[in-house]
């Protein structure tokens, strides 16, 4: 206040107009893996969270790679423990293709989110694409996100590489890792950070369940569980993956082939072109054979590359197994985008469900509507969200319940989305009256803060009531929230209620029949 004691004019400025709830970003992903390249300008980038806006920025700081994985090409028996990728030959051999190490999915995750939608994202890198995976990585990198306020949703694309490989081990056993990285993921959001939710994939995701039910998805309901069951809330789980076109045939070539797999090909091309004048003639027979020379260079392996595309039936086959193995792709980091751009388009309160999937040829399990009710409504409560194909409507998300499924209050994910949306939103607005007057001209303030914020929340359709009164109510005063303890000990408690709006997951049409009139 300025001190009247020499005569002139002084001006005070006074406020019109009170702080206000500026609403928080809902859609940021943060993606924790495994990339191309762990530094930029000189710098490590393993365990910090860099923002990025596009796929090109992404490429910029974290590489673009080829597809991030060799394949073993083998000869299998028929009626193997295995089934084939291809048939060849007469008569016809069974032939298989396996990736000869993990396969980093953080490019191929970054192209799905993308091309569903997606915007502004977090990378947190744990390592290159030469070391040998870790939960540990993992588990510590969800532990360092605790430092990182903007992140409204958890990724984890590489958590489902996390297996032994060996068919045999019970799926407990197999998919151990997997699990204890999705528990992890559950109780950061939930348990930890109240802000944020966890996106998951089914580990093994892609397997034809049996005649006795569901195998995959029991294991993952039996072993991913979180510290809290009510942190189940803050995760949603999606199935089955999906066959996608991420990768084109352009991308593939023989470099993806380990040496082991160019000796089962130069065979093979030797019983495809038997006829050694002929394959003399067309130089066939030099290229075959510099398959496996040492002195081959990388210049000879691209030239055999483009001829055999053109001149054999037997390599495209093995390509596109090749293919097929990396464009399957579990959906989660789809579903990232999806949420994004039902965001921005609609609004966090807006289901994320009977929405189609881009870049996506097919679910890698066929879900019917009997098959769905299990993940749907299952006696346990943790309720899958289902990817299913509709003739003539694509590819679509058909689920938007989370984990906790058999909750009223949490039992959907735009619910819960929405509810931390409106929480950090007033937290951040609140902090603006920490240490101010615990008294009646401070709560009038806040509520009428609140009130203006929750009132245009209700006019955008994400509150449900025909009036504001009828959408939500905001509380605080002495007598009302507080006791005089409650002031005396610095209490400021506020209380609001809101009316979140429920997704019409089950439209019931009912017809009968009247009698005819003249």
């Amino acid at each position: 206040m300025a001190k009247y004691k020499t005569p002139g004019v002084y001006i005070q400025e006074i406020d019109a107009f009170g702080n206000s709830v500026i609403p928080v970003p809902t859609a940021i992903p943060v993606f924790v893996g495994y990339t191309g390249r762990t530094t930029f300008n000189g710098e490590s980038v393993i365990n910090k969270a860099i923002k990025i806006n596009s796929l090109s920025q992404y490429f910029t700081f974290f590489g673009e790679t080829l597809p991030p994985v060799q394949f073993n090409l083998a000869k299998i028996a028929s009626g193997g423990i295995q089934d084939s990728d291809f048939q060849f030959g007469n008569p016809p051999e069974n032939f298989i293709v396996t990736p000869a190490g993990t396969i980093f999915r953080m490019d191929a995750a970054m192209k799905f989110f993308y091309a569903n939608g997606g915007a502004d994202c977090y990378i947190m890198s744990v390592g290159g694409y030469d070391v040998t995976p870790s939960v540990a990585d993992i588990t510590e990198a969800i532990d360092l996100l605790k430092n990182e306020t903007e992140p409204t949703m958890l990724l984890v694309p590489d958590a489902i590489e996390f297996s032994t490989g060996i068919l045999s081990d019970p799926l407990a056993t197999q998919y151990a890792g997997a699990y204890s990285i999705l528990s992890k993921m559950i109780n950061h959001c939930g348990a930890d950070m109240q802000s944020r939710v966890a996106i998951l994939d089914v580990p093994g995701g892609y397997i034809t369940p049996d005649i006795t039910g569901t195998p995959i998805i029991d294991a993952f309901r039996m072993n991913v569980n979180p510290i809290l069951p009510k942190s189940n809330s803050y995760a949603a789980a999606y199935y089955p993956w999906l066959h996608t076109t991420i990768y084109q045939s352009s991308e593939i070539s023989i470099k993806q082939l380990t040496n082991t797999s160019l000796e089962i090909l130069q065979i093979a091309l030797n019983n495809e072109f038997p006829d050694p004048i002929a394959n003399k003639k067309n130089g066939l027979d030099d290229l075959i054979a510099s398959l496996t020379k040492v002195s081959t260079t990388k210049d000879d392996l691209e030239k055999a590359d483009e001829i055999l595309r053109n001149v054999s039936k037997f390599y495209p086959l093995v390509l596109d197994s090749i293919l097929k193995k990396l464009n399957l792709i579990a959906p989660s980091t789809a579903m990232a985008g999806i949420f994004t751009a039902v965001d921005n388009s609609d609004g966090v309160w807006k289901a994320p469900a009977n929405v189609a999937v881009q870049n996506v040829i097919e679910p890698a399990v066929k879900i019917d509507h009997d098959a769905q009710e299990d993940l749907n409504v299952p006696i346990g409560g943790k309720s899958i969200c289902a990817i299913r194909s509709f003739p003539g409507s694509g590819v679509l998300v058909w689920g938007a319940r989370t984990l906790d499924g058999n909750s009223n209050d949490w039992r959907y994910i735009n619910v819960r989305r929405t509810l931390i949306y409106i929480e950090q939103s007033v937290k951040d607005a609140a902090k603006a009256y920490v240490f101010a007057t615990n008294d009646a001209t401070t709560w009038v303030n806040i509520e009428s803060m609140i009130g203006n914020f929750l009132t245009g929340l209700w006019r955008q359709g994400g509150l449900v009531g025909a009036k504001p009164t009828d959408a939500f109510f905001v509380n605080v005063g002495l007598g009302t929230t507080m006791t005089n303890d409650d002031i005396l000990n610095g209490k400021m408690i506020v209380s609001i209620g809101v009316a979140i709006s429920h997704p019409a997951e089950f439209i019931i049409v009912t017809f009968q029949q009247q009698m005819q009139k003249a």
